[in-house]
């Protein structure tokens, strides 16, 4: 499938949920600790759907599709209050997952040699509403396997790989937000996209895309459709 780059550089307007690490980070430099999580879908936890809320303060977070349970993780990291904390629980026939850095997660970046890694998988054939809360680091969201129903992704600064090129049954929306950020996002260009990317500072490169006239704006404002298939 061809692939549509939405290569941007913005800094935000609206109101952005920024969290990081606020304070000098402590590490253990002689070991990295550890922790895995694994979450199955069954009785009595069968839902028809899910919505999955990932909030990490600052690091590296790798999310693809292709787990056989409703989550497949791992987690690693050198400051012990940095222990994710995992939740699921089922309310009528949807469920909510939950992954929450630890206490010690609250303000800016990473320092000296602090590690904080996550890596995710989530089931494809579940119906997933993500959302994707990060202060300070670099993200790739591999989307393209997931049955999507919506995506909200907030950073603070840093860079980020989207793709959304798979084969969706659905429509959904997608909202991206960040303050000072590099993001890639990848579109299907197979079927009909709208677009709309503002900021304040940097470039806005939507190769492919038709532009749509806007009102006039204080920000720079691009509005692209792509062909519908």
């Amino acid at each position: 499938m061809k692939r549509l780059a939405f290569l941007f550089a913005l800094l935000a307007t609206a109101a952005v949920f920024c969290w990081g690490l606020r304070y000098a980070a402590r590490w253990e430099a002689a070991r990295s600790r550890k922790h895995a999580a694994r979450i199955e879908i069954g009785r009595p936890q069968n839902a028809e759907s899910v919505r999955a809320n990932l909030q990490m303060g600052a690091g590296e977070l790798n999310l693809t599709g292709g787990a056989d349970k409703l989550m497949e993780s791992d987690f690693s990291y050198n400051v012990a209050d940095w222990k994710p904390k995992v939740s699921y629980d089922v309310s009528g026939d949807e469920g909510e997952l939950v992954v929450k850095q630890g206490s010690g997660g609250q303000g800016g970046g990473l320092g000296g040699k602090a590690r904080n890694e996550w890596n995710i998988s989530l089931n494809d054939e579940l119906p997933t509403a993500l959302a994707v809360q990060m202060g300070a680091g670099e993200s790739d969201l591999d989307l393209d396997g997931l049955t999507l129903k919506a995506l909200n992704l907030q950073m603070g600064a840093g860079e980020t790989t989207v793709d959304l090129t798979g084969d969706y049954a659905k429509g959904f929306d997608a909202t991206i937000q960040g303050g000072v950020v590099e993001a890639t996002v990848l579109l299907p260009s197979e079927v009909g996209v709208k677009a709309k990317a503002q900021g304040r500072l940097g470039k806005i490169n939507a190769e492919g895309f038709k532009r749509v006239a806007t009102r006039t704006s204080t920000t720079p404002t691009a509005n692209r459709t792509s062909p519908s298939a």
